[in-house]
């Protein structure tokens, strides 16, 4: 039987200034674009797609009624090297049980990026 969902694909955050938002992810994701177009920006993060997206709108922060986390090794480390490079905090390494870790920062555009370290969880 064939599933649905195939598992999470891209995540796309919105930029009103893409091609800062281009060196700031790659620079704190440590990758370049696979794909760098004027209308979207996507990379390759471990087999799933960050995707940046101009928009004219600018805010300080977004609704953060959902927030994709991107798995790290060192929370405490990564966290701090995205608060240097100027991201703002929302929720600071915390401990939910176990080994389990999660952090999120605001971008400098207002987009909510969630960190999570999980020995737990593996990619079938």
């Amino acid at each position: 039987m064939q599933k649905t969902f195939l598992g999470l694909r891209t995540v796309a955050y919105y930029v009103c200034d893409i091609k800062k938002a281009k060196e700031w992810y790659s620079d704190i994701f440590e990758i370049q674009p696979y794909f760098d177009e004027p209308y979207y920006i996507g990379f390759n993060i471990g087999g799933f797609e960050l995707g940046l997206q101009p928009t004219e709108k600018e805010t300080t922060t977004k609704d953060s009624g959902v927030i994709a986390y991107w798995g790290v090794e060192n929370i405490n480390e990564v966290y701090e090297k995205m608060i240097a490079k100027g991201a703002a905090e929302h929720e600071k390494p915390t401990n939910v049980g176990g080994d389990l870790m999660v952090a999120s920062v605001f971008d400098p555009w207002g987009n909510i990026i969630g960190i999570i370290y999980n020995p737990y969880f593996k990619i079938e």
